[in-house]
C-alpha cells in the first residue's frame, strides 16, 4: 500500500470520526437538555467539572463567538450562506492540503479537523435544524463572562487552526542540495 493512500484512508477516517462524535453528542445534548416547545432549558444543565465544565443547551443561529455575518448579503437565506462559504473553505482547504509536502504530517490533519467542524456544523446541522447545536460550557469559577457555549466540531475547527499555525514550527526545513557553510574568520 501505497503511503498517500494510507494517510488519506487514515484521514478519512479521523474526518468520519470527527463528525460522527460531534452529532452523537450534539442529538444527546438536544435529548437532554431540551425543554417545552422544543426550547433549551436554561435552567437544567450538568456540572462536569465544577464550574470550569458544564454540559448545557444553547442554540447558535450565528457563526463563532455570536457573530452573524450572514447579515452580510440579507437577500441571501443564512442556511444558503453558511453552504456557499463552507463548500468555498472545503475547495481552498483541499488544494492546500495537495500542495501540502506529504512530511507535513501535522498540516494535513490539521485541515482534516477543520473540514470535519465545518461539515458537522455548517453542512449537517445548518440545513437539517437551522441552527447548530451547542452544549460545552467551559470557564473559570468567579470569572464572567463565560467562554462563548461551544460543540465537538466547533473543537476541532479551532484545534486544526492552531496546529496549523504550529506545525510550520515543527516542521524542519532540510535542503539536502546546500551544503553547511562553514564560518571563516578573516582577522589575522
Amino acid at each position: 500500500m501505497k503511503p498517500f493512500a494510507s494517510t488519506l484512508r487514515l484521514h478519512a477516517a479521523v474526518l468520519a470520526a470527527v463528525v460522527f462524535f460531534d452529532q452523537i453528542t450534539k442529538q444527546w445534548a438536544r435529548a437532554r437538555f431540551t425543554g417545552q416547545g422544543g426550547q433549551p432549558d436554561y435552567d437544567a444543565h450538568i456540572a462536569v467539572l465544577g464550574d470550569w465544565l458544564h454540559l448545557r443547551l444553547v442554540y447558535n443561529y450565528g457563526a463563532s463567538f455570536g457573530m452573524r455575518p450572514q447579515e452580510i448579503l440579507p437577500f441571501l437565506h443564512p442556511v444558503a450562506f453558511f453552504a456557499l462559504i463552507t463548500l468555498a473553505a472545503i475547495v481552498l482547504l483541499l488544494l492546500y492540503y495537495r500542495k501540502l509536502e506529504p512530511r507535513d504530517k501535522a498540516g494535513r490533519l490539521a485541515i482534516v479537523l477543520v473540514l470535519s467542524g465545518a461539515i458537522g456544523n455548517n453542512l449537517i446541522d445548518r440545513p437539517i435544524f437551522h441552527k447548530v447545536t451547542d452544549f460545552i460550557d467551559v470557564g473559570m469559577p468567579g470569572v464572567h463572562p463565560r467562554f462563548p457555549v461551544f460543540n465537538v466540531a466547533d473543537a476541532a475547527v479551532t484545534t486544526g487552526i492552531l496546529l496549523l499555525f504550529l506545525a510550520p514550527l515543527f516542521l524542519r526545513k532540510k535542503n539536502p542540495a546546500a551544503p553547511a557553510r562553514e564560518e571563516t574568520s578573516d582577522a589575522v
